[in-house]
């Protein structure tokens, strides 16, 4: 239509997407709702899990408190603590 697409636009295309693929699969292959704040939050979490400097990931995520950005996004884990330690002692 040549406007500015809004946040419900995408939402829509979104689900459009997921049906259409959930028609032609499996039902063990079905995809759950998605929607581009769960894409956002899932760029976020790779981009902390591979190791990005927290205050680089704020600015990115633009927001304005480190807290919001380290309690959502720097999932820490046995696994991951454990392999701090290790970089640390080589």
């Amino acid at each position: 239509s040549g406007l500015p697409k809004t946040a419900s636009c995408y939402e829509s295309m979104f689900q459009g997407l997921v049906r259409k693929y959930n028609k032609h699969h499996k039902p063990e292959e079905a995809l759950p709702n998605i929607t581009p704040h769960t894409m956002r939050h899932t760029f976020c979490t790779r981009l902390a899990q591979a190791g990005m400097n927290p205050k680089d990931l704020q600015y990115i995520m633009g927001h304005s408190n480190i807290t919001m950005t380290l309690n959502y996004y720097a999932h820490a884990d046995y696994a991951s603590a454990k392999a701090a330690m290790d970089k640390l002692a080589a």
